[in-house]
């Protein structure tokens, strides 16, 4: 899955550095492994006859009239093909759109697989939600719906809200992902200028029976921030999405007026909210977590004490800006070399989540890439130290890279090429610092998304 492992191999200038490369890198591969849509689907579910078991529930399927498969993410086509695999001659129909360009390695019969953009979303994106919400409202009370959500499914799932058009809310996705925000502050917006997320796609399958399978990409899972939790019951408001775009100075100038008039109305009462718990359309509704990062963290824990490393979780809830998080990184891995603190050499310290970066340089990165680079400034000619961090999705912010892997070299090879690593980093350019020392590592879309690996190794 690491396509240039040799030669992420090939760049360390000590043998320390090497074995701690190798060990990074067996030890991602193990992790993206373990939250395989496939994998995840098949540990979950199973069919008995005309029994379908999903963890605890078990599902009668001579009880249902008809069988519907929805969704949307990146995971979505791999979970709708081990889904068709298990429930097959049941189904009557589907469509899940899943991420451009990846429809070709897939091969499904009756759910039809729709690609569409991301992260900004696009025309194809919303004909395939508009046609996911026709297909729930055909739905019945004796009928069975089956909805697949992994993470980028908010923005392969757009369907604007009347009188929002597709362009107004392009806009408003990239200020938010340019400006800081949280991954759920910017779900919280997206789902009150939408006619799909925030509990409505629950609302407009209601009274069927609704199965969601959720492989969560949003850190600690809360079901109604997961691709902005179409099927869970919505806990923010119209004043949350305001007060998070005044937050971010983006409600006076950058907000485009569709959207201002939208949650002004919603504000004042004349639009209704989102569905809330509690409410009747739920009623019918499970949820189940099929996958998500601590699933990854923990795999690459046995893995890496089945290579002969002393493993330590230290988390799978990281969030802040990437660039303190990298340089605290860096000072757990300098505490580790000097003590044994707080876990014995050799030793790996796994952590996951999802950073964020604020954008004031004119370069081009990723929160993964820039998370390294400001690790690699604080481990400088240190010996047999390495950290990777990757995006499990295969794509980190708006590059072609999953991430980047740096160790104690990293900084002398850069000054030896005449790369001012401080410089990158003010200018958000990590990509091209990495690029120059082809230390940029490239899985290609994994098919998954489980927020953020990231991976230290002291030797």
């Amino acid at each position: 899955m690491i396509v240039n492992e040799d030669e992420l191999l090939g760049n360390a200038v000590l043998n320390e550095d090497r074995e701690a490369r190798r060990a990074i890198l067996t030890i991602l591969k193990a992790a993206l492994h373990s939250v395989d849509p496939r994998v995840a689907i098949t540990n979950h579910i199973r069919r008995t006859n005309n029994l379908l078991h999903i963890d605890e529930m078990t599902f009668d399927l001579d009880g249902f009239k008809r069988i519907y498969v929805v969704g949307g993410g990146k995971a979505g086509g791999a979970m709708a093909e081990a889904l068709e695999e298990i429930v097959g001659d049941r189904l009557t129909e589907g469509l899940v759109n899943v991420l451009r360009g990846t429809k070709t390695s897939l091969e499904t019969r009756k759910i039809l697989l729709n690609e569409a953009g991301h992260p900004i979303p696009d025309e194809e994106g919303v004909e395939g939600a508009r046609r996911i919400i026709q297909l729930v409202d055909k739905a019945r009370e004796k009928d069975l719906v089956i909805c697949l959500i992994s993470g980028g499914g908010s923005a392969l799932m757009p369907l604007p809200a009347a009188g929002i058009t597709l362009k107004d809310k392009q806009e408003l996705t990239d200020a938010l992902l340019k400006c800081g925000a949280t991954i759920n502050e910017i779900n919280s917006v997206r789902k009150h200028v939408s006619e799909l997320k925030g509990g409505q796609l629950a609302k407009a399958t209601y009274p069927a029976t609704l199965v969601s399978l959720i492989l969560s990409d949003v850190v600690g899972d809360p079901l109604d921030a997961i691709a902005s939790g179409p099927t869970a019951p919505d806990t923010t408001t119209f004043n949350d999405a305001i007060s998070i775009l005044k937050k971010y100075d983006l409600w006076k100038n950058v907000v485009p007026q569709t959207i201002k008039k939208r949650l002004e109305a919603g504000l004042r009462g004349k639009i209704p909210e989102t569905p809330k718990p509690g409410d009747k359309v739920f009623e019918q509704t499970q949820n189940v977590i099929v996958g998500n990062n601590r699933t990854a963290a923990l795999a690459a824990c046995q893995e890496a004490k089945k290579i002969g490393f002393n493993p330590l979780l230290l988390s799978s809830m990281v969030e802040g800006e990437a660039r303190h998080v990298g340089t605290a990184y860096a000072g757990i891995m300098k505490e580790i070399l000097d003590s044994n603190n707080p876990v014995q050499k050799p030793a790996v310290v796994i952590a996951g989540g999802e950073t964020t970066v604020t954008v004031t340089g004119h370069g081009k990165g990723g929160r993964n890439q820039e998370l390294a680079l400001s690790a690699s400034l604080k481990i400088e000619e240190l010996k047999g130290v390495a950290i990777a961090s990757i995006g499990t999705d295969g794509v980190d912010g708006p590059t072609d890279a999953a991430g980047a892997i740096a160790d104690g070299q990293t900084i002398t090879r850069a000054h030896d090429k005449r790369l001012d690593p401080k410089e990158f980093l003010i200018n958000n350019d990590s990509y091209h610092f990495f690029s120059k020392l082809s230390d940029l590592i490239f899985t290609g879309p994994t098919g998954t998304n489980v927020n953020d690996l990231t991976i230290m190794v002291v030797t």
